[in-house]
């Protein structure tokens, strides 16, 4: 049954991939943006089984290393967002109280996010990767942050009903 759920989800990530890198990466915001991927794929953790969104994000950690803008090696966004969705998974699991409220979905995807970009820098210093200023840093965390709190809640309902769909369980959403 695994198998099955996994073969479903696996082209509606490379949806999410391709629309990332057509459409969604040519957008020039302030503050440096955001990355549906990103979003979709922690919010598919939170919604998801511990173990379930830690291969979710291997797989979209092996699509973000695939993507052309990604400054780190190969491997680099892969650990990060195994550690992600394990993590936001780990804190939703078990607690319909977190999975039923979208204020709480929308926040810990928002967390997630930014957790997961901090942890991409503090790696990617200790790899060797050049990090620039502190305040371009800053700026971009928040504004990422901005984006992500703004995007969440837009693409919430339809990632639900997809979750929904794909592992046959009802969502309170």
């Amino acid at each position: 049954m695994f198998t099955r759920q996994i073969s479903i989800a696996a082209p509606i990530f490379l949806l999410i991939f391709l629309i990332q890198e057509a459409v969604v990466s040519q957008f020039r915001l302030p503050g440096g943006g955001f990355s549906i991927l990103l979003i979709f794929a922690l919010t598919w953790a939170v919604l998801s089984q511990p173990e379930v969104a830690a291969v979710i994000g291997f797989a979209s950690g092996i699509l973000m290393d695939l993507s052309q803008s990604s400054p780190g090696p190969m491997g680099h966004w892969t650990l990060v967002l195994i550690l992600a969705g394990y993590g936001v998974a780990f804190l939703g699991y078990g607690d319909d109280n977190i999975r039923s409220n979208p204020i709480n979905i929308v926040l810990i995807t928002t967390l997630g996010v930014v957790a997961s970009q901090f942890v991409f820098l503090i790696l990617g210093f200790l790899l060797g990767q050049e990090l620039g200023n502190m305040g371009h840093i800053a700026f971009l965390l928040a504004g990422s942050a901005f984006w992500t709190a703004i995007v969440s809640p837009l693409v919430l309902k339809i990632l639900a009903f997809v979750h929904a769909n794909v592992f046959g369980t009802r969502s309170l959403i």
